[in-house]
């Protein structure tokens, strides 16, 4: 636990690190699931009953439809190149999908997964979550972006800080009860962020995922948080994981 909070703060300046005491909870894992071990996963969610997930790589960017209990590809959509698949999202009848550098994301109908249009943005993208009013972006560093889900202009930011210090690598992202779930890239953690103060509020420690995954590619993170809103059930994986473990919610202290 100490040196999970260790790796974590290494990302903010040493001179700002207080003492102030951080939850971290074990992530306790209630089911197990399988996942194509050869999907980068970028982006991940969960709606009617299905995954929804988005893979990186030029050439082998796809948004996809996954049948959770068998990880059966449902239904499949090329992000072309030169693109490189980032974070996705549902708003309405819509698929948002991101691109990493290329300042330029992509609209799909959520029904058939055909292309419907695109938009741009600034700088770079990394994670997308949506919980109906609210839709936020990552683009890996310590700001993330309140976008109106209508016009996806930039309402207001939200500035994360761990112990008083701004806190990098804000990767996938997922909204949980109002709340803000963020990957950190290459750490084995979860962050909770409170969306009003942008503060992190405490830690799922996801080691014990990590250890079992044992993956030889140190790409191989936890990158992945999906929560099933009717079933008020969340999912993580990562890049290159062969499985998708259903955690408790909210994790056992």
């Amino acid at each position: 636990m100490r040196l999970l909070l260790a790796l974590l703060l290494a990302l903010v300046p040493a001179a700002s690190v207080a003492d102030a005491p951080l939850p971290v909870a074990q992530a306790q894992v209630l089911e197990r699931l399988p996942h194509d071990a050869t999907a980068f996963t970028q982006g991940f969610f969960v709606e009617g009953g299905a995954f929804y997930e988005s893979t990186g790589h030029v050439g082998r960017s796809f948004i996809r439809k996954v049948d959770p209990k068998t990880g059966r590809v449902l239904r499949q959509a090329a992000v072309p190149a030169p693109y490189f698949g980032e974070g996705i999202a549902q708003v309405g009848g819509e698929i948002l999908s991101l691109t990493w550098q290329h300042g330029t994301g992509f609209r799909w109908r959520a029904a058939d997964f055909r292309k419907v249009g695109a938009f741009r943005y600034q700088g770079e993208g990394w994670g997308l979550a949506s919980d109906g009013p609210l839709l936020v972006m990552s683009d890996g560093s310590a700001t993330l972006r309140v976008l109106d889900p209508k016009t996806l202009a930039v309402k207001r930011t939200i500035a994360v800080t761990l112990r008083g210090a701004p806190l990098r690598d804000l990767n996938e992202i997922e909204i949980v009860d109002g709340e803000i779930l963020a990957n950190v890239w290459h750490a084995n953690a979860i962050v909770r962020i409170d969306p009003a103060s942008g503060r992190v509020t405490g830690l799922i420690d996801l080691s014990a995922l990590v250890r079992e995954i044992a993956a030889a590619d140190a790409e191989a993170v936890p990158n992945g948080i999906a929560w099933d809103r009717k079933a008020r059930r969340l999912y993580v994986t990562g890049k290159l994981w062969p499985r998708v473990f259903r955690i408790a919610w909210p994790p056992a202290a």
